[in-house]
């Protein structure tokens, strides 16, 4: 249980000033020693890396929202940071630690009006889960029904603007270029968006309409027992991706879980271009009914409609092998500056993406694909790697969140081992864009 919450803005600013102090020390430390002439083995670098990713991951997990999210993301993303941070960071999709149950108490009765005994029929103090921006408690209602609520921490939005500005400090140690603080104030207006537990309930009811099925399950909101920053809906009951391989399931149950994941990410592609943008395994829970359940509706990506079409449009055009389509296809989405004149570096960047696209799009190849393809893990993986080498964020802004969700279902689905029958979400996609052309 945790008692220490920095939730002034000079208490958190000192502290990821701190972080950052120790990072750059450890980097600038090693860097001298390589520039006196002692070289490096690969293994000194990881553990280098391994060190300042456990650092930020402790520092971050005491101040909990916009530092705590921003590692969250990131740690889906090996083409950000170095692969030891991306490991160590995945940590912080679980393992926070709780806010103390007396402030928790407060927070409710400023809310709500009244103390937690006199609202439910029950109220568990002890979080049952604690994320970056707020914890989940288990609670009934007085007619009995199961509560999944959410109370978001202390002043996290009054701090996320300074959270940001310097943890930008820090992360500008491993991303740097023109587009960085255009992808930072993405981040910044997501976050912000993410804050209003309202939005976030009028999102859970827009999802519940469009999939709720017998096959994926989402929450029912308690507008009642919700303000803009404690958020009540109905509980699921399941097993979390982690939970669920410790049970050690057998290779049907893992492509059955698997296929509902690929199928829940391809029905969103419709004419809402809205996505569920937070896909980490936290935020999925494989239910006893066979159900997926799809939790956590604060990071929800509306995208452009030109944006989105470019983007499945770049899906046909790395399948089908059309270079210049491609290089158009990447002005247009902000990947090159100009398609008929490629720089030294663009050529570069261009010359990983044909190998980069071809990898991502493999799957779509087939009417069958195995994620526990031991080949594809390491393609994948490699590329991932291969990208850190460039430093400079490239593309729209809004790839951020549409990449996070595709990228981060690949990875559930590559951990789950499951083999995908990947026609009817290529097929979906074919027909919707072929529909958008013929309109």
């Amino acid at each position: 249980m945790s008692n220490d919450f920095p939730s002034g803005k000079f208490e958190r600013s000192r502290l990821i000033a701190k972080t950052g102090l120790k990072i750059g020390t450890n980097y600038a430390k090693f860097r001298l020693k390589e520039a006196l002439g002692k070289k490096s083995t690969p293994e000194e670098r990881s553990e280098l890396n391994r060190t300042n990713a456990g650092e930020l991951f402790k520092e971050f997990s005491k101040l909990r929202g916009t530092a705590l999210k921003l590692a969250q993301g990131m740690s889906l993303d090996s083409a950000i940071l170095p692969e030891e941070f991306a490991e160590v960071l995945t940590q912080s999709q679980y393992a926070v630690p709780p806010i103390n149950k007396i402030l928790v108490r407060n927070i409710i009765k400023r809310q709500l009006g009244d103390w937690p005994e006199q609202i439910y029929q029950s109220f568990e103090p002890e979080a049952c889960a604690a994320a970056s921006l707020g914890q989940v408690h288990k609670a009934v209602t007085k007619n009995g029904e199961k509560l999944a609520v959410k109370v978001q921490y202390p002043n996290v939005r009054d701090t996320i603007q300074s959270d940001l500005t310097m943890a930008k400090v820090i992360f500008r140690q491993l991303i740097s270029g023109a587009k960085a603080d255009e992808y930072f104030n993405e981040v910044g207006n997501k976050l912000m968006e993410e804050t209003d537990y309202r939005q976030e309930g009028k999102q859970i009811e827009l999802f519940r309409a469009r999939y709720e099925s017998d096959q994926i399950a989402t929450p029912v909101w308690y507008p009642e027992l919700s303000t803009d920053t404690v958020l009540a809906m109905s509980w699921l009951q399941g097993r979390h991706l982690n939970e669920f391989l410790k049970e050690n399931p057998d290779q049907d149950s893992r492509n059955h879980f698997g296929q509902l994941l690929w199928d829940f990410f391809h029905l969103q592609i419709n004419d809402s271009y809205t996505v569920h943008a937070d896909a980490h395994p936290g935020n999925y829970l494989f239910m006893n009914d066979g159900r997926l359940g799809v939790l956590d509706f604060g990071c929800v990506k509306v995208c452009p409609e030109d944006f989105f079409l470019d983007y499945m449009r770049l899906f046909i055009a790395h399948r089908q092998q059309q270079k210049q389509e491609m290089k158009l296809l990447y002005e247009r989405l902000e990947i090159l500056p100009d398609a008929n004149l490629l720089s030294k570096a663009d050529q570069e960047f261009f010359d990983y993406t044909l190998r980069l696209g071809k990898a991502f799009v493999s799957p779509y190849d087939h009417d069958y694909f195995d994620f526990g393809n031991t080949k594809f893990f390491r393609t994948f993986n490699n590329l991932a790697r291969e990208a850190a080498a460039f430093r400079e964020p490239r593309g729209s802004k809004h790839f951020i969140f549409v990449a996070r969700a595709h990228l981060g279902m690949y990875q559930m689905l590559m951990k789950l081992k499951a083999r995908i029958h990947i026609k009817p979400g290529s097929e979906r996609l074919m027909n919707f864009l072929q529909d958008k052309e013929l309109a």
